[in-house]
């Protein structure tokens, strides 16, 4: 090659790049209203054959063909917009109107469908507590007892899930769950959080997401909080047996052309229950928020809450005490069941937008947990003269970091997204006990008595790739628990340390037959780690009993107003043992059980 074709052929590709750049068209799209920049804009454009989406900060970039071109955006709850691009002129504002949430706008999608009809079902119907949260959430149920201080049981596809064991809940990305709790491992407790500052329901059925890791096996959830309130609110409700409750939200800095927002929210709830004995039940809620685009790339979240709540428990009664007549069905035989329980969350959230196609993503957090239950289940069996109540006792701080980096491929028929992440939990574990007590006031005997640190370090990779019809999701994630415990109750309290690790491969598929059919499979390992105790009573065996799960289904939209999604699912796990926090006993099961069918 001479020096006038090197010349002709650097000079050819310059004018292709330079071409190529003339066309590329940058825009942001905001509320017409509040002038805040919307995320999640769907945008159609070459007669629907490319699309593009608007980022957290609502800029978006697409790359037309030909000019004129026409861009169709789409949100769920807003008239969907159509914006003309007569020219390669950039940047542009495009404006949406809000309006009413229609089902029209939901597009068939086995891997998000469920969760924007959540966002629909959130938005109609108010919620007035965590139960109600969870309701949201299809296919989950709850039961409440003890009181309405305790974390609610959930049950998930047909599987018993205690009150948290195998499902991971989350809140602005803040773990729920408590692992090695004093009550039982995973508790999840909701009550900090205020409902009327949930703004989105994330979840998932199985164990199919490589973001997550320790106790999903049946599932996870995820709620949002509002990042800036539209108005103030004060609310005051009553019911029967003297229960009210009273919730303020108060908007501190509403700057929209800064883009800078802070709001507080207070709740407080009381009851005395329909019960004999007076269930004395008051739980406060306090919560802050404070959230900034300090520029178009870079974006920074400061959350904090304070979480307290107190209650006298109902429990349970033998039935021929009331058959007797020794009590009413309203009775108790243990008049100081109940307990009290608190939590202390910060947060921060930093997001950078590195480049139209490139995000990080860092998130930061620390609580601090206190929970006392007193609990009476065999009365006088054990100790005829003070009776069987047991104090259970979780003392402890949280802390960790977990980070993000995503990439987004466009190619001519397909589109690719990788994300990647990184991150550390710490449970410093300060006080867990389990005793014999009389009336809440006297000791007994310690049962147990431990301190220890529970540490989790993992990461992960998750490719989505879209190509014609077709979604391929493969993903892989690793976890590595390090258990230390002190045994207080020995003499001489060693260390006692364990520590295992865990590979979970997920690989997903989904076909679109058309835009109101999709046909998908998912498939994936997951684990819930074992209490501290029982990992130590086991000399480190058997730490994180692994599940398999697997998902063949069809999400079908027959009309507009009308989904059905009939699936066929099969999840096992091999729970090898489980700590029965009641009774102080490790009792090995080493069964591997059929969750169901539904």
């Amino acid at each position: 090659m001479n020096k006038r074709q090197i010349t002709f052929f650097i000079g050819l590709l310059a004018a292709t790049h330079s071409y190529a750049q003339q066309h590329v068209i940058q825009g942001t799209v905001k509320d017409k209203d509040s002038k805040q920049q919307l995320e999640e804009v769907n945008i159609r454009y070459q007669r629907g054959i490319k699309h593009s989406h608007t980022a957290s900060n609502g800029a978006f970039s697409v790359q037309p063909g030909t000019f004129p071109d026409t861009l169709l955006l789409s949100r769920i709850g807003y008239l969907d917009q159509m914006y003309i691009l007569k020219e390669a002129k950039s940047p542009i504002e495009i404006e949406m109107q809000k309006n009413e949430v229609q089902l029209s706008q939901i597009q068939v999608d086995a891997f998000n469908s469920s969760k924007t009809l959540s966002k629909v079902d959130l938005s109609k119907i108010p919620v007035n507590s965590a139960q109600d949260l969870l309701r949201k959430v299809p296919g989950l149920f709850i039961a409440q007892h003890a009181g309405g201080g305790k974390a609610e049981q959930i049950f998930l596809r047909g599987f018993d899930n205690d009150h948290g064991t195998d499902i991971a809940i989350t809140a602005d990305g803040i773990p729920v769950n408590m692992v090695s709790h004093a009550h039982g491992q995973g508790y999840a407790d909701l009550h900090f959080i205020i409902p009327e500052t949930v703004k989105d329901i994330d979840f998932g059925k199985g164990a199919y997401y490589a973001d997550k890791g320790d106790l999903n096996t049946s599932g996870y959830v995820n709620f949002t909080t509002l990042d800036h309130l539209d108005h103030n609110l004060f609310k005051v409700e009553g019911g029967s047996f003297d229960s009210w409750r009273t919730v303020a939200m108060l908007n501190l800095v509403n700057n929209h052309e800064q883009n800078k927002y802070a709001y507080a929210a207070g709740e407080f709830n009381y009851s005395n229950g329909p019960f004999d004995i007076k269930q004395n039940f008051s739980r406060v809620n306090l919560f802050a928020k404070y959230n900034h685009w300090i520029d178009e790339k870079h974006y920074i979240n400061l959350q904090g809450s304070i979480f307290s709540s107190g209650w006298n428990a109902s429990g349970q009664i033998p039935e021929r005490a009331v058959r007797q007549g020794l009590i009413s069905r309203w009775g108790s035989i243990d008049s100081t069941e109940g307990g009290n329980t608190s939590r202390m969350n910060l947060a921060m959230q930093y997001r950078a937008l590195i480049s139209d196609q490139e995000s990080w993503e860092s998130n930061v957090y620390l609580s601090r947990y206190k929970f006392q239950l007193f609990s009476d289940f065999t009365f006088f069996l054990k100790d005829p003269i003070h009776g069987d109540e047991i104090e259970q006792v979780d003392d402890r701080y949280l802390y960790g970091i977990e980070n993000k980096y995503n990439r987004q491929f466009q190619f001519d028929h397909s589109q690719l997204s990788w994300t990647s992440g990184f991150g550390l939990r710490v449970d410093d574990i300060k006080d867990l006990q389990l005793n014999h007590v009389y009336q809440r006031d006297e000791l007994l005997d310690r049962l147990s008595h431990i301190s220890g640190v529970e540490m989790n370090l993992h990461a992960y990779s998750n490719l989505d790739w879209r190509i014609g019809k077709w979604t391929i999701n493969p993903a892989i994630r690793v976890d590595h628990l390090i258990f230390n415990l002190h045994d207080k109750l020995k003499s001489d309290p060693a260390a006692q340390e364990a520590s295992a690790t865990r590979i979970s491969p997920k690989l997903n598929f989904g076909y679109t037959f058309s835009h109101r059919a999709q046909l998908y499979l998912k498939t994936g390992m997951g684990f819930h780690s074992n209490d501290i105790r029982v990992v130590m009573e086991q000399h480190g065996k058997d730490i994180m009993p692994i599940s398999y799960g697997a998902d063949l289904g069809l999400i079908w939209k027959p009309t507009d107003n009308l989904f059905i999604q009939p699936a066929l699912w099969g999840l096992y796990l091999q729970q090898e043992f489980v700590y029965v926090g009641d009774e102080a006993v490790v009792e090995p099961s080493g069964k591997t059980k059929r969750l169901g069918q539904i």
